[in-house]
């Protein structure tokens, strides 16, 4: 029995536990386990030098990884697009975000905002700056800690308006998800997986992540709101 143990950010934890099962089913010689954490903590602990054979993170932050010598050059596989998502607690009126000029404006009206530690916050936090409302909506943020989804903030009622992946806003409970944002101001984040240099069975990781980004696994994608990479 093979045992390829990964790391990956929250944002793609649910994904990733059916692409292991879809995976173990053609290749049952091989074990797969992964643990999910905030994709901050994540990249900390991989550059500490706990020992991994994959991990699964934003593109940039792999290439991070890549630069410091922590995974192997060449062995980044793109998984999955992913797009942010509004959302507001079940119940509430559901705001207007279909232009830039209507999201802005929701965000202007909403007594609390979060976001996440991740990739889609610091860009979220960017396009506040670009709107120039960074310095008048700064004491609304609550940005959740890190492997707390934005979501479960927007259930408990701790935020009126909520961002996050829209993969990790999906079955959370108490809350209605508005929809994406709108294309003239959409944050798309891509996940990787990458072959960690601690890896001991570096060619069985690499089938791993290939069969990842094999058509086979689009439709499985597609269901966790993430397109193929």
């Amino acid at each position: 029995m093979t045992t390829l143990r990964l790391i990956s950010s929250m944002a793609t934890k649910p994904l990733l536990a059916d692409l292991v099962a879809l995976y173990q089913a053609q290749a049952p010689g091989v074990q797969v386990l992964v643990e999910s954490v905030g994709g901050v903590d994540a990249a900390k602990r991989v550059q500490a030098g706990e020992a991994f054979d994959g991990v699964v993170l934003a593109s940039d932050a792999i290439d991070k990884l890549v630069s410091s010598g922590h995974v192997l050059a060449g062995s980044r596989v793109d998984l999955v697009r992913s797009g942010v998502a509004v959302a507001v607690p079940a119940g509430q009126p559901v705001p207007d975000i279909s232009t830039e000029a209507a999201l802005k404006a929701a965000v202007l009206a909403a007594p609390t905002l979060g976001y996440s530690t991740g990739p889609s916050g610091v860009q979220l936090a960017k396009q506040f700056e670009a709107w120039g409302i960074a310095e008048q909506i700064k004491d609304r943020l609550v940005q959740a800690k890190p492997g707390v989804p934005v979501g479960s903030l927007v259930a408990l009622g701790e935020v009126a308006l909520g961002f996050q992946q829209l993969s990790e806003m999906l079955g959370v409970q108490g809350i209605t998800i508005v929809g994406g944002l709108p294309p003239a101001v959409e944050i798309i984040t891509t996940f990787s997986g990458s072959v960690a240099a601690s890896c001991a069975q570096p060619e069985a990781m690499r089938a791993l992540l290939a069969f990842w980004h094999s058509p086979a696994c689009d439709a499985l994608k597609r269901q966790h709101g993430m397109a193929p990479a």
